[in-house]
Formats: C-alpha cells, structure tokens, sequence
C-alpha cells in the first residue's frame, strides 16, 4: 500500500534542464507540496557549494568511491557534466518504487536516458527550457558560485543539452515562476491519475459488478 492508503504502482518522474532553467528550484517546491514524491539524492564527485549539505542536496563523494560504486553496479544512471560525475544510487530508488511511492530524478538528458531505458513503464520526463539564452546566462552569473570559466562551459553545453527536448514526453518553458511550477505539478497530478498505476481499481470494479 502508498502512502495514499490505496495499492498504488510508483513512478519515477524525471525532470531535466540545462543548468540555470530552473528545475531544481520546481523540483524541491514539488517535493515540498506532495508527499507522496521523494527526491533521489545523487551521489557526486562536485565540490559543495555554499549552503549545501551532505546527504540533503547530494552525497558528496570522491572519485576514487564514485568509481568503486560504478564497479559494483550501485547506481541506476550515472554520468560525468561538468567534469564531475553524477549518479542515483539503485537501492533505495528500486525499494521506494516497490513500495508504490513516487521517486523525483533532478538530473541531466544523459541520465534520463538511462533511467528510461531500464525501467520505461515508470518513467515520466519533463524537460525545462530557459525562456532565452541570455535569461540562463544571467541566471548562472546571479549564482555567484561558479567561476567565470565554468559559466561560459555551462552556456556553451546548454546548446547541446536543449536539442535533446524532443526526447521529453512533456516541455516546460520557464519565463515565469508559478505558471511553470502549475503546469508541472499538473503534470505529476495527471501522471498519477493513469489507470495502470492504480492497482486498487481492479478489486474495487470487481466490487461494483458483484454488487445487488
């Protein structure tokens, strides 16, 4: 049984963007609002960044682990952005899903890909594009976090990243805040909603044709 006390079939909602367009910020608002949807936490060989904290916003690992942890087959998609390497661990996202809860992914097309080539039937993807260009770079300089160099390699990869949009079962442009976090959460809603996900509807139809 889910947590919304009916059997329920979890799913495993992507959600992807050049870096800057927004979606980790929709992702944690999402998490905040539905309980039923918990954020896989990537492992990382990036540096923290200021305010972020180990096991909150990833498990800050160094590439010696990371690669012990791609050895042994630990993670269910993994990739290097950036020059650093991310990846989602597979226990705790496979033992969730089983359980029928809802699993958020805030990651990069490389590793939607994998994620929707090892478990199709469960994934749901949603790409996030930067109303211009110029919004994204002034938004990754705002940051203040990253290094001037590292900015210009982000913008130059974002052009790359945004051709991959057509392989998204839904697209959100971000040019305004609350409009974008509407339409995504009525995509989780609707996503939800699938026959094939609500397992309890066969014995409760069974029900009303054996009634009277």
């Amino acid at each position: 049984m889910s947590s919304r006390g009916r059997a329920h079939r979890g799913l495993l909602l992507v959600i992807s963007s050049p870096s800057g367009a927004g979606k980790t910020t929709l992702s944690r608002r999402l998490i905040a609002d539905f309980r039923e949807l918990e954020l896989s936490i990537s492992a990382t060989t990036r540096r923290p960044r200021p305010g972020e904290m180990d096991g909150r916003e990833y498990h800050f690992v160094d590439r010696a682990r990371f690669e012990a942890m791609v050895a042994g087959s630990e993670f269910l998609e993994w990739a290097e952005v950036h020059e650093n390497c991310y990846g989602s661990p597979r226990a705790p996202i496979l033992q969730r899903l089983a359980a029928g809860g809802d699993v958020l992914f805030d990651i990069d097309w490389q590793g939607a890909e994998q994620i929707r080539r090892a478990a199709r039937e469960d994934t749901v993807q949603v790409f996030i594009l930067p109303p211009t260009l110029d919004a994204l770079a002034g938004r990754l300089r705002s940051r203040a976090s990253d290094a001037p160099d590292v900015i210009e390699r982000r913008l130059a990869r974002a052009r790359d990243e945004i051709r991959h949009w057509v392989e998204y079962d839904y697209v959100i442009v971000n040019d305004d805040f609350d409009d974008a976090y509407a339409r995504l959460a009525a995509i989780y809603r609707v996503e939800c909603e699938r026959r094939e996900r609500n397992l309890w509807l066969d014995d409760f139809v069974g029900g009303l044709l054996g009634q009277g």
